[in-house]
């Protein structure tokens, strides 16, 4: 008899980010020393008849109304047939942006792995166990962290001899002070002329330019120093395709989109036109592990890499079924105060700066499902409200 959906419990809870504030628009996390940021997420646990819970603690935030849309669609159904409910939802959810239909897919995907026992790579088709990582810095701040091209040089050179081979600067951004362009050129040379030639480097403005110069310069800047990538640098949000594919004419550097481009029509179209280089993937932003493959498939299908956006255990586990990518997100790092993650594993995963083996790569969990025990004893007294759908 096929398994039944019986209750969805979703919980809020906070944590603390001790040493992390935020800059001045209150939306790049940066280091703040002395200072605690209170931040939020969601856990999430599926309960089926079959006495077989699918869990996942979300990395990012999303819309609760969206996943309570999905929560009331999926009580009562079949949680293996994934296809057909991320159908319906993406249908169901049409007039907004989707990104409540991950965490539930990837509880889903966790919930499959423990009733076949099997980890999530495996039921995608296992191509790796191991993953090379790179280091994703936390915004520049002037508080004595990531305050100066040479610190970001330093941090850079610190990463290479920790074992990564690949380093990704979010750094200064492009406001109306002129001086923050100047910046984020010289942090690109100054972080080339010390690692360059033994670590892949990238730039991450975080669509922060305000003109096509601002993005033509610092683009320039990364085809001196011979980037690896240069990722979202207008303030479009990431989704012109007729901007980028300008952009891509002007470049050596490749560039890489779609972080911030919903739907997978959308998203297609982006590589058919040529805006991009480089494709992101999210399982959380991008319809979950069923949505996220999708990407990576049609990637594939174009001779182009996807990169998967943020770190987590579901991240890793879309990797290990990918053979068109290369990297794993490690984000974000600093210098002086702790990733940005929930602390809310049990069991030796981690997300930290050090959770690189020597050779620079991280492990694929390889239990039941999303692979990782989650301290619900934290989240429960943490807790800032639950909802249950029955």
């Amino acid at each position: 008899m096929a398994p039944r959906i019986t209750r969805i419990e979703v919980t809020e809870f906070s944590y603390p980010l001790e040493d992390v504030g935020t800059d001045e628009n209150g939306f790049n996390l940066i280091y703040e020393p002395g200072s605690t940021l209170e931040s939020s997420t969601l856990a999430l646990r599926v309960h089926t008849d079959a006495d077989v819970t699918g869990e996942y603690v979300l990395v990012t935030s999303t819309s609760s109304d969206q996943i309570a849309t999905c929560a009331k669609y999926l009580v009562g159904r079949n949680p293996l047939k994934r296809e057909r409910h991320w159908s319906e939802l993406k249908r169901g959810l049409r007039k907004y942006d989707r990104m409540g239909m991950g965490p539930l897919d990837v509880a889903l995907w966790d919930l499959a792995g423990k009733l076949y026992d099997a980890p999530i790579h495996e039921l995608l088709g296992t191509y790796r166990e191991r993953i090379p990582a790179y280091a994703s810095t936390y915004h520049a701040d002037d508080n004595g962290g990531l305050d100066s091209p040479e610190a970001y040089a330093d941090f850079a050179e610190d990463c290479l001899e920790l074992g990564y081979s690949g380093f990704k600067i979010h750094g200064w951004g492009g406001g109306d002070d002129a001086r923050e362009v100047g910046r984020e050129i010289e942090t690109v040379r100054a972080v080339g002329e010390r690692v360059g030639e033994r670590m892949d480097l990238m730039l991450d403005p975080a669509c922060e330019y305000e003109t096509f110069a601002d993005a033509l310069t610092v683009g320039r800047a990364c085809d001196e120093q011979e980037f690896f990538w240069y990722e979202d640098p207008y303030r479009d949000g990431g989704i012109s395709q007729h901007a980028h594919r300008k952009l891509r004419q002007q470049l050596e550097t490749p560039i890489l989109q779609t972080e911030h481009v919903r739907g997978f029509e959308p998203f297609t179209d982006f590589i058919a036109n040529e805006a991009t280089d480089f494709v992101r993937a999210d399982p959380e932003y991008d319809a979950g592990i069923t949505g996220a493959m999708k990407r990576a498939r049609v990637a594939e299908g174009f001779g182009l890499d996807v990169e998967f956006h943020a770190p987590g255990p579901a991240q890793r586990h879309c990797i290990a079924a990918t053979r068109n990518a290369n990297y794993y997100e490690l984000a974000l790092v600093h210098p002086d105060c702790d990733n940005t993650q929930a602390p809310v594993y049990e069991g030796g995963y981690t997300d930290q700066l050090d959770a690189i083996d020597d050779d620079g790569t991280v492990p694929v969990p390889d239990g039941p499902g999303l692979g990782v025990e989650y301290d619900w004893e934290y989240i429960e007294e943490h807790a800032l409200g639950e909802r249950t759908y029955e």
